[in-house]
């Protein structure tokens, strides 16, 4: 069960990358998700606390007067109306908001699709994104979880809410990645504004953001004309080979095992997404590793084991 420090934690953004990893590994953690996206796009309704405590007295009061005696922890009370209070806006989001949409794609599968305002979406492999239609052309505001590319019509404030951080744009070309313990924003045209930990960012063409184990990369520029997963190929620069492998799963979706290998060992180059084979070897060769597979499994190994 997730300690409640640690939902509030993330609630507010102030939970540790170590925090988050633990969190987003229990079985309710899609539900939060969905939770607090639905509750950013409604007001919460307003309660009356002190009024609903004033009137339970009066009545406690009357009923006493009859001979029963009723006992009350007035401290409680607050919690179980804050409880019910988020327990009916939650409520409300699920059985009668039909207007949210969700794309979602699997390992090895792609999806192009439009937004209300003709906002056009390219959706990565293993990736999902969830937005209200409703009101859409006021608040532009959808929830990334995996990789996309955006071409974002002008008009309105543009925001991609991730786990991680947010990125804001009002009409550009841009790409999102927010994988486990990894986030990447690189801008193809215009200007975005990056959001991470209460810090602004500001990314014009050309230039990556990028923070991997909850360290910022260093690095804040990238070719524009290399090729990316938009054109069947992943590249990478000074990326540990754990991320490298997760992608190579996301892309193909095959299952690997490693035998005593070291996956923090820094890889730079690329694989296609057109050819397993010449996908391992891209990056196996390199790091002079071996691979097999086996089915939907691969296992990658040193040499001689």
């Amino acid at each position: 069960m997730e300690k409640e420090n640690d939902i509030l934690k993330w609630l507010n953004r102030e939970i540790s990358d170590e925090e988050l990893t633990q969190l987003k590994e229990t079985k309710n953690f899609n539900t939060l998700k969905k939770i607090a996206h639905y509750s950013s796009q409604i007001e919460t309704p307003k309660v009356d606390i002190h009024k609903s405590l004033a009137d339970l007295k009066l009545k406690t009061k009357n009923t006493s007067k009859k001979g029963k005696i009723v006992s009350f922890n007035y401290k409680n009370i607050y919690k179980y109306a804050a409880a019910i209070v988020v327990l009916l806006t939650t409520s409300y989001f699920i059985l009668f908001n039909t207007n949210n949409y969700k794309f979602k794609t699997a390992f090895a599968e792609t999806k192009n699709f439009n937004l209300p305002d003709n906002s056009e979406v390219v959706l990565n492999a293993n990736s999902e994104i969830s937005y209200a239609k409703e009101d859409w052309q006021e608040n532009r505001n959808l929830t990334l979880d995996g990789e996309a590319f955006f071409k974002v019509q002008k008009g309105k404030k543009f925001t991609v809410n991730t786990e991680i951080g947010d990125v804001t744009v009002l009409g550009t070309q841009f790409n999102v990645k927010e994988r486990a313990n990894y986030f990447e924003v690189k801008t193809y045209e215009g200007l975005v504004s990056v959001s991470y930990k209460n810090k602004l960012i500001k990314l014009p063409k050309g230039t990556i953001f990028k923070v991997v184990n909850g360290v910022v990369d260093t690095t804040n520029t990238f070719n524009i004309d290399e090729k990316s997963w938009l054109q069947k190929e992943s590249n990478f620069k000074s990326t540990a080979l754990h991320f490298i492998l997760d992608e190579i799963e996301n892309q193909f979706g095959y299952t690997i095992e490693t035998k005593n290998i070291d996956l923090d060992i820094l890889y730079s180059g690329g694989f296609t997404h057109r050819d397993i084979n010449i996908a391992l070897k891209s990056v196996t060769i390199p790091l002079q590793l071996s691979y097999k597979i086996d089915g939907k499994k691969i296992t990658i190994f040193n040499h001689g084991n």
